[in-house]
């Protein structure tokens, strides 16, 4: 008998999804930081964030038996509507015989890891989009050829406390169920890897090692500077090319010009996304070869597959300070 699971057992499809997400988390750090909207199965396609736009400070005190005029209400709605990401890997019923590796148990590690990064990358290419920037050097990202500076992580954390951007004191939580966990407050600045010896070298650093009872994000948290807690992924890639043709001493994939960093210091609720939390997140289906249809009589091939919906949107592009600098060529 066939279920939604392919030719698996409910028990098997379980395994294969924790499986699945165990693989994923350690890649994870933009969705732990994310607002979450799981959308509920079978009510519809988009997602709406929805705050209330702030009262202005008054700027005239009340007259003496006239009553103030009446504010209104106003809100502002920020739709974002899933796509679904599928990937598939095809499995022989000879490799499935013969081999000696576990391809089962192969091929859902690298659907996981496919998975998160998947969605990490949708996340950071809607993310690295955003209005609010900081250069490093010059006014353009063509100009750029300069490493992060303390400068320019101080006009970030100026420009999200004039707009009222709040400190993150809470992240998403390691559980499959969707929920959070509390974090030191401050704002979180996100980056590539590539970055982590220029932040190191910022006045001010404090190594995660240095903690002591202090609770991390992630476990790629880098540190903090002054009140800015940097996170580091190869998966948040720059812009390859963009800067400069003169190198300055920063890394050039080309050679011919500076590649653009972006490291991007957020603030609460900045941007929102679906999770991979929760027992639908990631759906994992397996069609073990030997199993005859139509299209395959011999039962020849098989398959490992996963499927999942996902987007992202920027909420406050002010809550949201871009640095674009260049990352020094060790």
């Amino acid at each position: 008998m066939q279920t939604s699971y392919g030719s698996i057992s409910q028990r098997t499809a379980a395994w294969a999804a924790d499986e699945m997400l165990a693989h994923a988390q350690p890649i994870i750090v933009l969705n732990l930081l994310a607002m979450q909207r799981p959308i509920p199965k079978n009510k519809a396609d988009t997602v709406k964030f929805r705050r209330a736009i702030p009262f202005a400070a008054l700027t005239a005190a009340a007259t003496e038996g006239v009553t103030p005029p009446a504010q209104q209400l106003n809100y502002q709605d920020v739709s974002c509507q899933l796509q679904q990401w599928i990937g598939i890997v095809e499995i022989t019923d000879r490799v499935n015989d013969l081999s000696e590796d576990p391809v089962l148990a192969n091929a859902t590690e690298l659907c996981g890891e496919q998975a998160a990064e998947t969605q990490e990358s949708v996340a950071w290419g809607v993310l690295r989009g955003g209005t609010s920037v900081i250069y490093g050097n010059g006014t353009t990202r063509v100009g750029v050829n300069t490493k992060i500076t303390l400068n320019a992580v101080r006009k970030a954390v100026r420009a999200l406390q004039n707009q009222r951007g709040k400190v993150i004191r809470d992240i998403l939580g390691p559980s499959t169920n969707i929920g959070t966990r509390s974090v030191e407050a401050a704002y979180v600045a996100v980056c590539h890897t590539d970055a982590s010896a220029d932040v190191r070298d910022l006045t001010g650093f404090t190594k995660n090692s240095d903690y002591g009872s202090r609770k991390l994000i992630c476990e790629q948290e880098l540190g903090t500077v002054e009140n800015v807690r940097f996170v580091a992924s190869p998966l948040l890639v720059p812009f390859l090319a963009g800067g400069s043709g003169t190198l300055n001493g920063m890394l050039s994939a080309g050679g011919a010009n500076v590649d653009v960093y972006p490291i991007i210091v957020m603030a609460k609720d900045s941007f929102g996304a679906v999770t991979v939390k929760g027992a639908d997140a990631i759906t994992p289906m397996v069609l073990n070869p030997g199993v005859p249809s139509k299209s395959d009589p011999a039962g020849q091939r098989g398959y490992v597959s996963w499927k999942t919906y996902y987007n992202c949107v920027r909420l406050n592009e002010s809550w949201m300070q871009r640095i674009e600098v260049g990352v020094t060529a060790l």
